[in-house]
């Protein structure tokens, strides 16, 4: 017998929406029945659908908690039908770079705290470790500990705390993350020589053409390029987060043709918006790598529908 059963008129399964009941077992899903069963929970017309699984998140505590802390962050989730969050290593201070900084970390949600400390986690929360320099002796306690893998940056993370890794860096941490095979994320940056721009006048800093020619394509193509020969050599999870270079999508679809053990992806704002409609000064649209143009954003959306 279940422990409990739900019913909804719009029930979201891998072949559509139906109705149906969910039953459930020791707080695992058991069984989808096709229709409404005795002693169900009546939902109506709501959506009972899975929980969704969001891998990228920016929690921020402690110590820049008024910019997102775990207990806004988490009921903001569950309130939009994510169960699951996977914080990021950084922006919080400490990084998420050493366990001394991880359990302070993990302190700082309340779980295991005093009964007078409100435990601040409204879902279930994972967490990244970060590779930075010099920190390779700290992967595998990270590891032990519970991280669900790495982070790191080829180029300035924004965060004095979090430096970009060298290939050197990451010579010394693949090996190690390889071995218990986790995924290593990456924002893959190369800055090459600087680029030509004209910054006297306010209005030139308030360019976002200046902005897109500062980032050029070929800086994310040639850290993919690193990536994914470092990928082959160390035989090590690799995922590169957030693409926004179409020139990428052909070394990327070659590597996984060939096998390697690498993923990608990109986001809702590289396919939706494009450079060319993008004001001058309209800062909510700054991020790195940035929007591109049109015909760039077509060719992602094509490389997300293969």
């Amino acid at each position: 017998m279940f422990d409990a059963a739900i019913h909804s008129n719009r029930v979201v399964t891998p072949t559509g929406i139906i109705e149906a009941t969910v039953t459930i077992k020791n707080g695992l899903i058991e069984e989808i029945v096709q229709g409404k069963i005795d002693n169900a929970i009546d939902i109506g017309e709501k959506v009972l659908m899975p929980g969704v699984i969001d891998p990228h998140v920016h929690i921020n505590e402690p110590g820049r908690t008024e910019w997102e802390g775990f207990d806004t962050a988490t009921k903001a989730a569950i309130a939009g039908g994510i169960t699951t969050l996977i914080d990021m290593p950084l922006n919080s201070s400490p990084v998420t770079t050493t366990v001394e900084a991880f359990e302070e970390k993990i302190k700082s949600t309340g779980i295991g705290q005093t009964a007078t400390v409100r435990p601040k986690l409204h879902c279930n929360v994972g967490f990244w470790g970060g590779v930075i320099p010099g920190n390779e002796k700290d992967i595998e306690p990270l590891i032990e500990k519970g991280v669900r893998g790495f982070k790191a940056f080829l180029i300035h993370s924004g965060i004095d705390e979090f430096p970009n890794v060298t290939e050197n860096d990451l010579r010394k941490s693949m090996p190690i993350i390889a071995k218990y095979n986790l995924p290593l994320l990456v924002h893959c940056e190369l800055q090459g020589p600087p680029i030509p721009s004209h910054w006297e006048s306010s209005q030139a800093v308030r360019s976002y053409s200046n902005y897109l020619c500062s980032r050029p394509r070929k800086w994310e193509d040639d850290a993919i390029a690193l990536m994914i020969r470092l990928c082959e050599e160390f035989n090590c999870r690799v995922h590169v987060v957030h693409l926004s270079s179409s020139d990428s999508i052909e070394q990327i679809a070659n590597a996984k043709e060939r096998g390697l053990p690498l993923t990608v992806e990109t986001c809702p704002h590289y396919l939706y918006f494009t450079s060319e409609e993008i004001p001058d000064g309209a800062t909510q649209f700054k991020c790195a790598p940035p929007i591109r143009e049109k015909e760039n954003n077509e060719k992602l959306w094509t490389a997300l529908r293969h």
